[in-house]
């Protein structure tokens, strides 16, 4: 090798640096870690503390089952809607467009924010399931079934983040992103999270099962309880899929168009 061969890395390692660097500003400015786990932590507590005993008595089972699986997926959403606020943030201050000029994999910076995107989900999850563990959460079918609970919320990260970008890399302001927050909000509380399906308005209980938060909720709450969990978990894989197969060209695109526009 002479000392003129250029040094090539992997979209691996390149990828790592670019979540490395998001981390590093989240720890800086860290509204998306607050996004993604204080508000959904506070809720859980306060929720469990003020109606928990109360939704018990009335139905019969533990709310936390529900409500542990909304909060993490909450946070993941609400996270995500954060961390596409830097992306604004980066393509008017001209960031975007000289971290496109750099002698890297063009798909690394993109790859590297999914990845930051995913291991923050990782540990938010972790963290609010150890708190609902903390009170009285149980994984009845066995510990085995951690690892799957704490991997759904990360599905919907990277297919929710992908949607993000899609908008954020297009959005003139952050007014738009500000008000995805609004349906965001609306598909984590009108799925059977808190209340159970038969206790809703009779006009609303046959839309419930037809949003994508639905079957991910249910999943993880299978998971926990020890139930079948297989036909929830397919349909939240396939929602994934179908929702990423829309949005991930959109991002990709879009992500290509604003950083070279920024350049």
């Amino acid at each position: 090798m002479t000392a003129n061969t250029p040094l090539r890395s992997s979209l691996a390692g390149e990828s790592l640096l670019f979540a490395g660097r998001l981390f590093t500003h989240w720890r800086r400015a860290p509204t998306v870690p607050t996004q993604a786990l204080l508000f959904p932590t506070f809720f859980l507590i306060t929720y469990n503390l003020l109606v928990g005993k109360s939704v018990v008595r009335i139905t019969g089972t533990n709310s936390l089952y529900g409500l542990v699986p909304m909060c993490a997926v909450a946070g993941a959403m609400f996270g995500a809607l954060g961390a596409g606020l830097t992306i604004i943030a980066e393509r008017e201050s001209g960031l975007l467009g000289q971290l496109w000029m750099l002698p890297v994999n063009r798909a690394s910076a993109l790859t590297g924010r999914l990845l930051a995107e995913s291991v923050r989900t990782l540990l938010a999850t972790a963290l609010i399931t150890a708190v609902g563990v903390g009170l009285g959460l149980r994984f009845e079918g066995g510990w085995f079934a951690v690892i799957p609970f704490l991997l759904v919320p990360v599905l919907v990260a990277v297919v929710f983040s992908m949607a993000v970008i899609a908008i954020a890399v297009r959005s003139k302001s952050s007014a738009l992103l500000v008000w995805l927050t609004v349906p965001s909000i609306t598909l984590v509380f009108s799925s059977s999270g808190v209340p159970p399906v038969g206790m809703l308005p009779s006009w609303i209980r046959p839309l419930i099962p037809l949003q994508p938060m639905s079957p991910t909720i249910e999943s993880m709450r299978a998971l926990a309880q020890g139930g079948p969990a297989l036909w929830p978990l397919l349909l939240t894989v396939v929602w994934a899929l179908g929702l990423g197969a829309v949005v991930g060209p959109l991002a990709v695109r879009g992500y290509r168009a604003a950083a070279e526009s920024a350049g």
